[in-house]
């Protein structure tokens, strides 16, 4: 190939790649989030619909149509303005049916936002002995000083059945 014949396709080519590139280079980078940690205890209950009981039974687990729950909650809040609402991700570790003399583990990973009133909403995939279901989380969190109080209502609605769960905890606010 001559080089007359190599600079006719090259020059094109990078004519074009920098034309392209250009609107990237102008896009302002924004400013780092700050995140707050917000891990702490979980504890509540749990109402099993009819439908997830009798599931549980299959597997060879017996419980009542309530349980309880103790577990960790994970949970990272990432600040863009202070005035407005924030996003958030939680991670919410759970066994349930202790009372029961049973341990039920569930996962849940919720990503939602909470207003600078502490109103919260998310939404997320659970994970149980029952099943993969999407949770859908709702809740307000009362704050004394450094001290927050959250307290959710969590509805996952699956193949099986419903069930209905009323979490509280604490955590305290730190970097």
């Amino acid at each position: 190939m001559k080089k007359t014949s190599i600079l006719r396709y090259a020059m094109p080519a990078a004519f074009l790649t920098l034309t392209l590139s250009t609107p990237a280079l102008c896009q302002t980078v924004p400013p780092v989030a700050d995140t707050v940690s917000l891990a702490g205890p979980r504890f509540g209950m749990t109402v099993l619909s009819e439908g997830v009981v009798n599931k549980l039974k299959s597997e060879r687990i017996t419980v009542g149509s309530v349980v309880s729950q103790f577990g960790w909650q994970f949970e990272k809040q990432f600040y863009s303005l202070q005035t407005g609402p924030t996003a958030v991700t939680e991670c919410v570790l759970l066994l349930g049916g202790l009372d029961q003399g049973v341990a039920l583990p569930s996962l849940s990973w919720l990503v939602g936002i909470r207003t600078k009133e502490g109103a919260e909403i998310g939404v997320g995939p659970n994970v149980t002995p029952v099943g993969v279901a999407l949770a859908i989380a709702t809740g307000i969190t009362f704050r004394a000083g450094a001290l927050n109080v959250p307290v959710n209502l969590a509805v996952v609605p699956s193949k099986s059945g419903v069930r209905v769960s009323v979490l509280s905890g604490f955590n305290l606010r730190h970097r």
